[in-house]
Parts: structure tokens; C-alpha cells; sequence
């Protein structure tokens, strides 16, 4: 099970339950998504078991439209 967190940039955060927040997530004030998460795609999935979370921000996706 993962928890996803949002910040006011909407920069995405994703944590193995229990877990707690890495130093690069440390930036800004983080809130946790209230929807519960079913699916993870494997990109996420594989970052989150071999690094213990994964990050995306906005930019990076505004960046590849």
C-alpha cells in the first residue's frame, strides 16, 4: 500500500505506508490525498520499491505535452 501526497505547486509524492517522508520531499508543506489509491502504474510502483517513494513535479509534465 502506498500514501500519495499533494503540494501547493501540485508536485506529487508517493510513500510505502508507514513510511516516512524522504529529505527531497522536505520542501513546501506536503497534504495527503484523502481518495484511496487502488492502482499505482509500474513506473511509480517500481520507484517506490526500490528507492521508498517516488516524486513527479508539474513541471515535468507540463514539460513532455
Amino acid at each position: 500500500m502506498v500514501e500519495v501526497y499533494f503540494n501547493v505547486r501540485r508536485d506529487l509524492l508517493v510513500v510505502k505506508k508507514g513510511f516516512s517522508f524522504p529529505g527531497v520531499s522536505a520542501q513546501g508543506k506536503w497534504r495527503k490525498s484523502r481518495k484511496r489509491i487502488i492502482k499505482v502504474s509500474e513506473e511509480i510502483r517500481q520507484a517506490v520499491q526500490s528507492q521508498g517513494y517516488y516524486i513527479r513535479k508539474l513541471s515535468h509534465l507540463r514539460m513532455k505535452q
